[in-house]
């Protein structure tokens, strides 16, 4: 007998009188249907099989968040821990037709953790330009006795050649200023100046520490295991791509990238193989074309940790961010 969920437990489920509804706009590989009818779908297929259909430089951007080598269950499909020479040969028999999708100015992210970063970044540079490696905070995790407890993650950030995008302006955040410096005559020197605070639009490093993991009073989270916040693709996307490019999502999940692509305006497609999944991005993909808000991110603003719920946020901040905005919990 399943128990009544918390009264402030807001994640997405389904029900069983959804399931025909929701099927009716995933489409099932192989599918005979040209390319230009893919834009905004959702494919049930496997991930490799789809790839080698698609045609060649069409993605602007591409985010992938691939099974890590560790043993995962992903509902009916267990992902086991395998030799670091396979699970590179498996990263390469993917990425290699990343390398094919891509524009010649296009660039992609890679999700990993650090037993696999080392194996990410060396088939990454066999076929792309290797920026940089972002670090972020994962907080949500259990303690280790015997060891660090682990509460990080990787993002690989590669192109396809010197000629790419990225805007630094739509990725900065806007951090409350502790100790703020005053110039002569007692102006803000550098920092912004209001009646909730002194505040400055900071440069992004590759290491962020302003990520929420999703969870039970967030209206993002769903069941998957692995879900991405939202916050965190949002990034990814505004500084890689333009309003109306193409983002491809070879290991969609719960759909994550489409939806926040949705919210940003950007074109996308993503690829899922079990049908669970790609049933629960179609739901949130109906829920974002009225709801737009992302957590943490306001007014094309990413504000750090807290900072929006110390304007008054109050207890609506801390049920999730109800006003877009992070709660005190939370952002």
């Amino acid at each position: 007998m399943n128990r009544p969920a918390a009264p402030r437990n807001r994640t997405l489920r389904l029900a069983e009188c959804e399931h025909d509804i929701l099927d009716q706009n995933i489409v099932r590989w192989p599918c005979d249907a040209p390319f230009s009818f893919l834009s905004n779908k959702t494919i049930l297929g496997e991930s490799l099989t789809v790839a080698k259909a698609l045609p060649g430089n069409v993605c602007d951007l591409i985010i992938a968040d691939p099974p890590y080598n560790l043993d995962k269950r992903f509902r009916d499909l267990n992902f086991k821990k395998s030799s670091r020479s396979d699970y590179i040969a498996w990263l390469d028999s993917w990425l290699s037709q990343m390398r094919r999708l891509l524009k010649p100015t296009g660039s992609i992210y890679i999700c990993s953790e650090w037993q696999s970063s080392g194996a990410v970044q060396e088939v990454c540079e066999r076929y792309f330009i290797v920026r940089n490696r972002i670090t972020w905070e994962r907080e949500k995790g259990r303690g280790a006795t015997r060891n660090w407890t682990n509460c990080s993650e990787d993002i690989w950030f590669c192109t396809v050649s010197d000629d790419y995008y990225f805007d630094v302006d739509a990725v900065k955040i806007k951090r409350r200023v502790i100790a703020p410096y005053r110039r002569a005559d007692g102006a803000p020197k550098d920092w912004d100046e209001s009646t909730d605070g002194a505040f400055r639009m900071t440069y992004p490093s590759n290491l962020w520490t302003d990520i929420t993991i999703p969870f039970w009073s967030m209206p993002e989270n769903t069941e998957h295991p692995t879900q991405k916040p939202e916050k965190l693709i949002a990034k990814l996307i505004l500084a890689s791509s333009h309003p109306g490019d193409f983002i491809f999502d070879p290991f969609l999940g719960s759909g994550t990238t489409s939806v926040v692509a949705r919210k940003l305006g950007r074109r996308y497609l993503g690829i899922e193989m079990n049908a669970h999944y790609c049933r629960l991005a179609e739901k949130r993909l109906a829920l974002a074309e009225s709801d737009t808000k992302i957590q943490g991110y306001t007014d094309g603003i990413f504000w750090d940790r807290n900072t929006l719920a110390a304007q008054g946020g109050g207890s609506i901040a801390r049920a999730g961010g109800a006003n877009g905005g992070p709660g005190l919990f939370q952002e």
